[in-house]
């Protein structure tokens, strides 16, 4: 009998605790179970394998993240909506490293594969800031990416330690800010009704 109490949803809550604590890297089932105070055998009448519970703390911190995020821009547009996704971001991965790190590396099996449907709710809050922005829609995965990965490249090397001099990492992480809404708005669409008509001058 599996225990009462224990399901799917709440071994994975405590597995992606536990990842922030020691490491996404360092998890395993049996110092899950260890922490959860069953066997390592019970959780796989909820968990089907080590990968399974892998995709369901991805999708918990695809979840959370989204939530952080989206709650963060509500209410605002341009570089201040920027600031506070990239914000929200950035203190999601510093407040929860191994989730986090649970994200990354993933290939979905398919469109209506649960980490499938995750990331693009994690991606949405993002998208709905470039929107902002007026990016042509074509060119949307690829600012999509390029924001993504500099602040995520940005909140991983803090979390790891990575910036070691005396400057402010806060001001730089403002910098950052400044660069990408500079770019953001340098290739954002000229909109027709802001094209001079020719005719104009003959008016």
């Amino acid at each position: 009998m599996p225990r009462a109490g224990l399901d799917a949803a709440t071994i994975a809550a405590a597995a992606a605790e536990l990842a922030d604590e020691i490491g996404f890297g360092e998890l395993t089932m049996s110092r899950l179970a260890e922490r959860l105070g069953v066997r390592a055998p019970s959780l796989y009448k909820h968990i089907a394998s080590q990968d399974d519970l892998h995709r369901r703390i991805a999708a918990l911190a695809f979840d959370e993240a989204a939530d952080a995020i989206g709650a963060a821009i509500q209410g605002r547009a341009g570089r201040d909506a920027l600031a506070a996704a990239a914000g929200a971001l950035r203190d999601f991965v510093l407040a929860h490293p191994g989730r986090y790190a649970a994200t990354l590396g993933l290939t979905p099996t398919g469109p209506d594969d649960p980490i499938m449907l995750a990331s693009r709710r994690g991606i949405g809050p993002f998208e709905a800031v470039l929107r902002g922005y007026d990016i042509d829609p074509q060119e949307m995965t690829h600012a999509l990416r390029a924001v993504r990965s500099v602040f995520h490249g940005f909140a991983n090397l803090q979390a790891s330690g990575g910036f070691q001099w005396s400057t402010d990492v806060g001001e730089s992480f403002e910098y950052l800010i400044d660069l990408v809404d500079r770019g953001l708005r340098s290739a954002a669409v000229t909109h027709p009704a802001a094209v001079a008509d020719p005719a104009d001058h003959h008016r």
